[in-house]
Order: structure tokens, then sequence, then C-alpha cells
């Protein structure tokens, strides 16, 4: 933690995700806006720039601080820098290069042609994938700097100052379609900035340990508990910390998967000792939800009622700790913050999740967020630190609103009996057949339409079930699972036979971007 790299947010949706290589990379990273003071990034190894969905020629457009260029470190070292599409036209246009809007907007796989294969682009092969999402380009190189790479479309794809460490990259280094963009970041942190590269999951989880018994102190802890990976990881560390002034509330909001009320209650009670009150508010969530169709009503809804639900069971468990907690715990992640609000800077939302919205304004906890700065897999790696069980970190991801979001439509008992059923199939089957461990998340959803189909000379009128599953590193980005042709008419059978109501099975083959892995 001695040594920072830092990301100025240009309001991208990918900021995050530099920062977690950067972390792979073995430093680490913290994000602050594009309007952060120069005094606040003293002491720091280098700074990347992120992109962001601006045109920097635009009228109010965030711009780089042209002091940013002469700004060093404390050693009196030039800083160094690295611009990544919005961030290199920023770099660009502050050293007095134009930037103009592309003749074609360029969004995914290209190969880049590398002149210079030292210092930043050093191991990269010259040909190889890199993933592009731009509209506007360079149109030439400033003064001081060299261009040193291209692609098909982009004439700088890479450039670099001949004197100072100031490099940019037109391509996302960060997304694993560029193909060894790993290569950019370790070679910026350790050849350029000189860090020692000595950051891991387990510092983290000793300095968030000390941290949380710091920061709570003597007070009381309670966790919204879903079952799922990261409020399972988030219950364990913080009982780590705090022991038995942590309680764990799980809910029955009538939206949770097949069996899980049941199996949550038993492994946290006898498998893991945590104080847990169990309550079962389903009607509640349900009537609330009746009729409702718009995907951000129902995380609005579901996100009031589960604090509404946990303000009522604070008598009998404040009676019963002889206090009344003063925290709520959540397991929050970096892709939720990303795509919900802006963290530390711009970015533009896309969804709100139920961990950061939804809550209501006067709810009287003091939040507590251990993970809101980790990815699903540096989750999974303090799991494996604490001890978890191997079939729960590998848990595939559970959205916080539950199978409300896998209803496109209102949600009522039918529905959801529909969709857990197929879902509780198509993960069975992924099991059995060992296919869910390659697969990051996979599901059923069920769609608002229905179409005709035979079943025993009959016509029949039902529902529509989309299969959704992908592969990922990080929830970021995705690919959709290439999951054999003849386990997925296997499933479909299963569905169409086993599930009344639905009639027509069909598979979703759209990777993130551009489509979301949820499809609320």
């Amino acid at each position: 933690m001695n040594e920072r790299i830092i990301v100025v947010d240009f309001g991208a949706q990918y900021t995050q995700l530099i920062a977690r290589r950067i972390r792979e990379a073995g430093v680490f990273s913290e994000i602050l806006p594009c309007t952060v003071p120069i005094h606040d990034l003293e002491g720091v190894r280098g700074i990347v720039l992120s992109g962001g969905p601006s045109s920097v020629y635009q009228a109010g457009a965030p711009q780089l601080d042209p002091a940013l260029l002469q700004l060093c470190r404390d050693d009196g070292a030039p800083m160094p820098l690295l611009g990544i599409c919005y961030g290199l036209q920023a770099l660009v246009h502050a050293a007095g290069g134009r930037i103009q809007a592309a003749a074609h907007r360029e969004f995914g796989r290209t190969r880049i042609n590398i002149f210079h294969a030292e210092d930043l682009l050093k191991g990269m092969e010259d040909g190889s994938q890199v993933w592009m999402s731009h509209g506007d380009l360079p149109l030439d190189v400033p003064q001081g700097y060299e261009m040193i790479a291209d692609t098909a479309s982009a004439p700088i794809a890479a450039l670099r100052h001949q004197v100072l460490p100031h490099y940019g990259v037109q391509f996302h280094p960060e997304v694993v379609h560029t193909e060894q963009g790993h290569r950019v970041f370790e070679n910026f942190v350790r050849d350029i900035c000189g860090c020692s590269c000595d950051w891991s999951p387990a510092s983290f989880l000793e300095q968030k340990i000390a941290e949380i018994r710091d920061v709570v102190g003597r007070d009381n802890v309670i966790l919204g508990l879903s079952g799922g990976v990261d409020s399972s990881v988030a219950a364990c560390l913080i009982h780590k910390a705090i022991g038995e002034q942590l309680t764990c509330i799980f809910v029955n909001n009538g939206l949770l998967r097949h069996g899980e009320w049941e199996n949550v209650q038993r492994t946290f009670r006898d498998h893991f000792h945590i104080r847990l009150e169990a309550v079962d508010a389903s009607e509640r969530f349900l009537e609330r939800l009746q009729g409702v169709t718009d995907p951000e009503r129902k995380r609005i809804i579901i996100g009031n009622t589960f604090v509404h639900v946990f303000e009522e069971a604070m008598s009998a468990i404040s009676f019963t700790l002889g206090a009344k907690p003063k925290f709520l715990a959540q397991g929050t992640l970096y892709p939720d913050v990303i795509e919900s609000v802006s963290f530390k800077g711009p970015s533009v939302t896309i969804k709100t999740h139920h961990n950061v919205g939804g809550l209501p304004e006067d709810h009287p906890f003091e939040i507590l967020e251990p993970f809101r700065e980790l990815f699903k897999d540096e989750v999974r790696e303090i799991g494996t630190l604490l001890g978890l069980p191997k079939e729960m970190i590998g848990r595939h991801p559970f959205p916080g609103p539950g199978l409300a979001v896998r209803i496109l439509g209102a949600v009522s008992d039918k529905t959801l009996e529909l969709v857990r059923e197929a879902d509780r199939i198509f993960i069975e089957e992924l099991h059995a057949q060992g296919h869910y461990d390659a697969v990051w998340q996979a599901f059923a959803v069920l769609l608002p339409v229905q179409s005709v189909g035979v079943m025993g000379d009959e016509r029949t009128y039902e529902q529509v079930c989309v299969l959704r599953a992908v592969t990922s590193r990080d929830g970021m980005t995705a690919d959709w699972a290439k999951l054999p042709l003849e386990f997925l008419g296997y499933v479909a059978n299963r569905i169409v036979n086993e599930v009344r109501g639905i009639n027509r099975v069909t598979y979703d083959i759209s990777s993130k971007p551009p489509a979301t892995i949820e499809w609320e």
C-alpha cells in the first residue's frame, strides 16, 4: 500500500477495470476524479488517465490539467503518465495536438502494428488483437512525441514522449479482448514507474480486518446476507474482525433461487456458527412489486423494502444484543458501483444495483462495504484465504434484486415459479454435465411474451424462456459461453417437459459490451 498508481477517471465504464489490472500487476491502485487537484496526486508512483464518453474538443468536456504534464514525483523524477482512449486524447489535446471525430466509430476487435516494441509495448506481439471503443481520434502527434503503433483505422494507436515518461494508447488494454493487454500495465508499473509490485489480496485482507476493527470499535454490525459469494465472504471477514458484534440478517424476499431459504440458514448457523436472524418477508415484497414492470422501479422497491424489514427487526435484535446496531454491512463490489453511480468520478450510469441504490435517504445506519473496491475474483481469493468451502466461493453471481430482474414484466407467484424451476434445471445440468465451473454466470430469464407450440397434438400458447451463460474474469466484460448444442438441447427439452407454462427456450449469444450480463 506504500506504492500507489492513481487512475484519473474521465467517466469510463472500464475505469475500475484499469485499477484491477494494475493490482494484478502487484500495485495498489486508487481512483480519483478528473477534477482532482494536483496536490492530491503527490506521493504516487504513476498516473493512468482513463477513457470516457466525451469528446475532448466539445464545450464542457473534462480536460487534463496542463500542470499534470509538468508534475514530478517525490524523488524529483518526472511523473509517469499513461493515457487510455479518451485519456490519450486528453493528453494529446493538453500537449497541443488536435483531436477530431473519426470518419467511422470503432467498437470491437482489430489488429495492432507495433513500430517500437520496447518500454510500454514490450512483450506484445506485432499483429496481436486489441479492443477499440471510440468515436474520436488524434489528428496529429504533438511536438516532442512519437507514434509507436497504429491499426488499420487508427493512425495513432499508441504514442510516447521522446524524453518524458508519458505514453498513450487508443485501444483498451484493460479488457480481456485485448489479447496481451496485461503487458501494457506490467511494463508501465514495473519498468516505467519502477514499482516493487508487492500488493496482494493477502495484504488487503490484513489491512481490512484492522480497518474494520478500528471503524466499528465496540459497536454492532448487521449484514444483509443473501447466501451469494459477496455477502458470504463479507460475513466471514467481518466475523473474523469483530466476532459476536456481527449479526447476519437473511431476508426471504420471495425472489430467491430454489432451496436457498433453507440452505443459507443451515450453512451459516451450523457451519460458520455466525449469529443469524432469518426473516420471511416474501409476501410483503411480492405485494409491493405487484404490477411493476420497470426494472429501475423494481430495484428501488426492493431496496426500500429491504431496509424497512431491517428496521422492523431492530427492536428484537437490539434487545438480544443490548444495543442497537450502528452499521449495515453489504457485499458491494466495484462493478456494482461503476454501473450505478459516480464512485470517484463522472462515470455514466447504466443501471442501479440493489447494493448501492434504492436505500432510503433516512435509513439509520452507517454503511460498511469492505469489498467496495474489489472485483469478484479478488473477493473469491479473500474467501479462500478465510477458509470458505470451494463450492461456496465458486458459486455464480446472483443479483441483489434476485429473480425479480430475471422476469421481464410483472413479478407474480406464477412467473416466479416458472423462472425458478427453469433456472434450477439449467444449473442442475451444468453441475451434472461438468460445465458449471467453466462458466462465470448462468441463469434463466422469463420473457413477457407467449408463443404457439404443439404438445401431444394440442396447441399451446405459453411463455418463452431464455437461457443465459457467459464467461468472464470480473464481470466488467463477458463473452457468451459456447456450451455444446447437445447440452443446450437437453436442457431445453427438460424445461419444456417439466415446467408447465413454458413451451419455448432460446439461448442468448450476446456479449458484454454491447449487452449487459443480466437482462434488467
